[in-house]
């Protein structure tokens, strides 16, 4: 079966940061302004159906969220619980030298310095969607590598089922960590069927640039189907096991943070209804969730026969 890459796109296609934050000069570079005409609704239409084309995108077009917005609004407790603190609280986090470790049932378990582990990499620009738990979306040019390609370069056993990624315990950097709000380090995990699909990204980068510390530097996972949490920020360690591993949120709080997160819009959180999102950068205008993210016919296949709503 071949599976359609959707949201990825070639780095020479990809839209730059000024012109997704300003359609105007666009439209001027290309003429149109310059010749006197208005931006209608109809050229305003044509830019959102290139986008989508584009991107492969089949619901929506994927107009990406502006850089502001995307680096400044964060979920990232290891900086601090409200969305404004990574932006501050994460300035002075060092990323160099930096080590990842690859073990379990693994057949070349290491520690690798970040630039070996990086320097086969191909890396790749993808828009993609990304959801939030608490009901807030943006669309995110990512730069980075299939994390199926890593999983190839250290052969995992044939028992092995998980991938659990661990994010870096630094207190004295990471002021969040200070306290209690969670368990730390964090952690999180896939089914090896989910690491493997060529969605699923190890980011090191956003719109073309390296990754604010933010944002997860210097390395993070990002798939794209699931709510934000499940992705892994600041990765140190992973671990490749044949049980399902204990995830930091579904340990805190079971019912309201399924392992799977897949996003659903029939199945609520417990303090709010999932159905629709607030899109960031659009007011508080609202539309509504779709399944897997938009990312259905990529994904549903991994969980065919299951129950969703029991496995969220």
């Amino acid at each position: 079966m071949q599976i359609r890459k959707g949201g990825q796109i070639p780095s020479s296609e990809i839209t730059s940061e000024q012109d997704y934050l300003d359609r105007r000069t666009f439209l001027r570079a290309a003429g149109v302004l310059g010749a006197g005409l208005a931006l209608t609704p109809s050229m305003l239409a044509a830019c959102a159906r290139d986008d989508a084309r584009a991107a492969g995108a089949s619901q929506d077009a994927l107009v990406p969220t502006s850089y502001e917005d995307i680096t400044t609004y964060n979920n990232y407790y290891e900086f601090g619980t409200d969305k404004e603190d990574p932006s501050e609280n994460a300035k002075g986090f060092r990323t160099k030298p930096w080590t990842v470790r690859v073990d379990g049932l693994v057949k070349k378990p290491a520690d690798y310095a970040l630039e070996d582990f990086l320097k086969p990499a191909k890396l790749e620009d993808r828009v993609y969607r990304h959801r939030c738990v608490e009901a807030w979306s943006m669309v995110i040019p990512w730069r980075g590598f299939p994390l199926r390609d890593l999983i190839a370069r250290v052969e995992p056993s044939p028992s092995a089922k998980f991938v659990e990624f661990t994010t870096k315990l630094d207190p004295a950097q990471m002021p969040g960590q200070r306290g209690n709000v969670l368990p730390w380090p964090y952690v999180e995990a896939l089914r090896m069927d989910e690491a493997m699909h060529p969605l699923t990204l190890l980011a090191t980068g956003l719109y073309g640039k390296p990754l604010p510390n933010q944002n997860g530097a210097p390395l993070r996972t990002i798939i794209p189907w699931k709510y934000g949490f499940k992705g892994t920020k600041a990765i140190v360690r992973i671990r490749f096991t044949d049980r399902q591993p204990t995830t930091t949120w579904n340990a805190v709080a079971p019912n309201e943070y399924g392992f799977y997160a897949n996003v659903n819009p029939t199945v609520d959180h417990p303090r709010w209804s999932q159905s629709k999102e607030r899109v960031i950068g659009g007011g508080w205008r609202k539309k509504e969730t779709l399944m897997f993210n938009g990312y259905a016919n990529e994904v549903a296949s991994l969980y065919s026969g299951m129950d969703l709503r029991r496995n969220y």
